[in-house]
């Protein structure tokens, strides 16, 4: 049996304690596909507060872009920042017995900001009792140099990790998923991130409108050789307020079903390098903002063990 590297297990044998990620959501954060710079709506399956859990306590009528001269909110932003990884570590620690922990800006594009106010969050975050290192969230289309430069800084001494929304290497679905680039430039992102020594995070999303298996795969076979450390592998959920709503309504998208989910991403899984960690093999809601698949709703044990299961059977242990 081989077994999957999973990030737990990493961070465990890396520090030799239990470590987590803290999710972070700030206010004045959003996304260019969101604002108008590259097009309006996001993309179509998203609505952020079901992905983050402390977005919608977070909401503030100021928005941040990589233009913005000022920031009147910082203060409310750090403030943010803090109660979150307060609250969450006491949590976590009581719960689970974590002693380390990573603070992962989430929702929104995390680097979407000016540069002085992107330091000043990622610096306070890490100034904070037994975080040892960030994880940003955020798409290939909005990171400038100088915060390359300064998270490569960081990871000398910080555990530090970069996330993109890899999703599809087909731009025919990312242009109809409206996310406002195409696949080169989520490649030549991750290159330019690994040449500056970032440990990068890839997001795939299995059941994407128009997909097939085959496509499926291909995007993880392309991702993988574009030197990602880590994967998450989401199937794609409907949630009620979107845009992927209105299409799942009007009988213009079918969602993926358990079983070809399930059977993707063991195939994924086998033809990925044995060295990129697994973050994640699935993902869910369990509240009434979910419209499909039902699937997406069962409790996260049950699909844990139907993925585990299926996985053995291939002579993988996860």
């Amino acid at each position: 049996m081989t077994k999957i590297k999973t990030y737990g297990s990493y961070l465990k044998d890396k520090y030799g304690v239990k470590v987590k990620k803290i999710p972070i959501a700030v206010g004045g954060f959003t996304c260019p596909n969101i604002d108008g710079t590259v097009a309006r709506g996001g993309c179509t399956f998203c609505l952020n507060d079901s992905f983050s859990p402390n977005l919608a306590k977070n909401r503030d009528k100021i928005f941040l872009n990589l233009s913005s001269k000022d920031n009147p909110i910082l203060d409310n932003q750090i403030n943010q920042v803090i109660e979150q990884i307060n609250r969450d570590k006491k949590e976590f620690a009581t719960k689970i017995g974590t002693q380390k922990y990573l603070a992962y800006f989430q929702a929104f594009t995390n680097t979407y900001a000016p540069f002085n106010t992107l330091k000043k969050l990622y610096d306070v975050a890490l100034e904070q009792d037994d975080i040892i290192g960030l994880s940003i969230g955020t798409r290939s289309d909005s990171v400038e140099d100088k915060v390359y430069e300064y998270l490569s800084q960081l990871s000398k001494t910080k555990e530090i990790w970069i996330e993109f929304g890899i999703q599809s290497i087909y731009d025919k679905t990312l242009e109809r998923i409206n996310r406002g680039h195409d696949a080169k430039n989520v490649q030549d992102a991750i290159k330019k991130a690994k040449s500056y020594g970032l440990n990068v995070c890839g997001h795939l999303i299995f059941g994407l409108p128009g997909e097939n298996q085959e496509m499926m795969l291909n995007s993880a076979k392309e991702a993988f050789s574009w030197g990602i450390d880590s994967v998450k592998f989401h199937p794609l959920y409907v949630v009620k307020n979107t845009i992927l709503a209105n299409e799942y309504n009007r009988g213009e998208f079918t969602p993926i079903s358990q079983e070809e989910y399930i059977d993707t991403l063991v195939k994924a899984i086998k033809i990925m390098p044995k060295d990129i960690i697994v973050q994640r093999v699935t993902a869910g809601i369990d509240d009434d903002s979910l419209l499909a698949p039902s699937w997406c709703g069962l409790s996260k044990n049950y699909l844990m063990n139907e993925i585990k299961r299926a996985l053995a059977k291939e002579g993988f242990i996860y």
